[in-house]
């Protein structure tokens, strides 16, 4: 039997999503016994940019065994015992813009393609559409030159055509990542200030630098042209806020979500594409600049001085397994007295950073509802009892600790939605394709769910990967509304990626429209 795998371009897919992209390319969906030939675009060797995996094949015993690994396969095929949705209720569902539909110069891009685009999304009842507002372009000239340019227009058009907005504040670089079709650097001034205080930047123990984002070592430092971190990223807000003032007033402005790391995402950037790691390395700890240095070295000898000075060792690199470590294997010293101390110090950084940032969006979008614009869902090694990538991500879960209950708390301290991904994954479809990940994406968004649900606060949630079949968009539809559940807990919202060519196709939009009815709680 014969397989072929046809992949196209043009949408951002999230950084929890690539571990399964890369880790698929590499093994080309090798199945034991079974001959299968894989046609690559050359757009994928190019650019690592992947919008669509369609899969198919001569009868459905490969769809099983292999097809449904991706959780992306073209086949629509139901669920013996599809759940009727109908008056279930309702979850407002919106559309990614493409990433690069407002360009460098702050230009709106293909105005009537999109028009028409925004049109059939109308059409069919999508609530409304997401759009990043990069820190990259609104503030490249220089610090606090705001250039909000075409974004105003592309308001004005979406507000004529009766959509909901939902505007991401984008602190961090486009670009260098999986699906990422643009590129998007920080703020020209801010490189410039890291040629010569390359600290800003997270940093891992070889000392390479990360510049997707800057490290929350100066979110209360004021290295950047007399401002912190934390200073600029709330005078930005303000700005926006001024500048857009009549949306909020209208209502056209739903919900601000807030960037808060690597790919908008709160978490370290522990598992970067350009410092070579691939899926599932356990990534590597980001907090060797001389800011969070500094912080660690505090923390130390107010708490436990021995410890001051100390790094951890045997934690392995990019791509190492828990058990080939010494630190993250079972009984490893992660679970060790000082593995405990710094576990602690490192996630808590991580919770610092988003409590802040939050109390200044809070104050600059007061009476706007706000969302941390993702939690991270590092679901490799989550079968494992350190839980390693989520440790080096900043998620402290280990087997006998629980890492996202702090977050979650921290979160409705200031009233704010949890945004988190993979929604689409199933364990069964991960362990089919990488046993030897131990990945667990439905036990990881069933504790982090149910985690903000006790704690009262809204979640929404976005998918990994591009899908356009029945089977993903089921599987979205059960941990949306989860059946069962004497107190109807469901998703606040949801929010499609993306915005595409493929997602016009006929039969891909008719299973959207499909879809969007079931979100909505309509017969279908």
């Amino acid at each position: 039997m014969a397989v072929n795998i046809h992949f196209s371009l043009g949408a951002r897919i999230s950084a929890s999503s690539l571990p399964i992209i890369s880790a698929t390319v590499d093994r080309g969906l090798r199945s034991t016994g079974n001959r299968c030939s894989c046609k690559l675009g050359s757009g994928l060797v190019k650019s690592g940019a992947l919008l669509r995996a369609a899969v198919g094949g001569s009868g459905n015993k490969f769809a099983e065994q292999d097809g449904s690994l991706l959780g992306f396969a073209s086949w629509n095929q139901p669920e013996a015992h599809e759940r009727d949705f109908t008056n279930t209720p309702y979850v407002p569902v919106y559309v990614m813009l493409p990433l690069g539909i407002i360009n460098m110069e702050c230009k709106l891009v293909d105005i009537s393609g999109l028009i028409n685009q925004l049109r059939i999304l109308k059409s069919i009842n999508v609530d409304g559409v997401m759009v990043d507002c990069w820190w990259g372009i609104v503030e490249a000239r220089g610090p606090r030159q705001y250039n909000w340019g075409d974004y105003k227009r592309l308001f004005q058009i979406v507000r004529a055509l009766k959509l909901k907005l939902q505007v991401v504040m984008s602190f961090h670089e486009c670009g260098g990542n999986v699906g990422d079709d643009v590129h998007i650097p920080l703020p020209q001034w801010v490189i410039e200030i890291g040629t010569t205080d390359p600290d800003i930047f997270f940093t891992d123990k070889e000392g390479r630098r990360n510049q997707e984002c800057l490290t929350w070592g100066i979110d209360k430092e004021r290295v950047l042209s007399g401002r912190s971190g934390i200073e600029v990223y709330y005078e930005y807000m303000r700005s926006f806020c001024v500048e857009f003032e009549e949306f909020f007033r209208d209502g056209v402005i739903t919900e601000i979500e807030i960037g808060l790391g690597p790919c908008g995402e709160l978490r370290y950037p522990s598992y970067p594409a350009k410092h070579d790691w691939k899926y599932p390395g356990i990534g590597e700890f980001q907090c060797y600049d001389k800011y969070l240095m500094k912080s660690f070295e505090k923390t130390a000898e107010a708490k436990v001085k021995q410890f001051s000075g100390i790094q951890p060792e045997g934690v392995g690199s990019y791509n190492s397994k828990p058990y080939e470590t010494k630190f993250f294997c079972d009984g490893g010293a992660y679970d060790g007295y000082y593995g405990r101390f710094f576990l602690n110090w490192y996630s808590q950084v991580l919770i610092d950073h988003g409590d802040q940032v939050l109390a200044m969006a809070s104050l600059a979008f007061a009476g706007t509802p706000i969302a941390a614009k993702q939690l991270s869902g590092v679901h490799w090694w989550y079968k494992t009892s350190s839980h390693a990538a989520e440790l080096t991500a900043g998620f402290y879960n280990s087997t006998n600790r629980d890492g996202y209950t702090p977050i979650v708390l921290m979160l409705k301290k200031h009233k704010t939605t949890l945004n988190f991904t993979c929604v689409e994954l199933r364990t069964l479809d991960q362990y089919a394709a990488f046993p030897e990940a131990l990945a667990d994406p439905e036990g990881l968004v069933w504790q982090v769910l149910n985690a903000a649900w006790d704690a009262g606060i809204h979640v929404a949630s976005e998918n990994a990967l591009p899908c356009y079949n029945r089977q993903s968009f089921y599987k979205i539809l059960q941990n949306a509304k989860p059946h069962g559940d004497p107190d109807r807990r469901h998703l606040s919202a949801f929010t499609y990626l993306r915005l595409s060519p493929d997602l016009m196709e006929q039969h891909n939009l008719m299973e959207f429209v499909r879809f969007v009815k079931q979100m909505h709680g309509e017969s279908i």
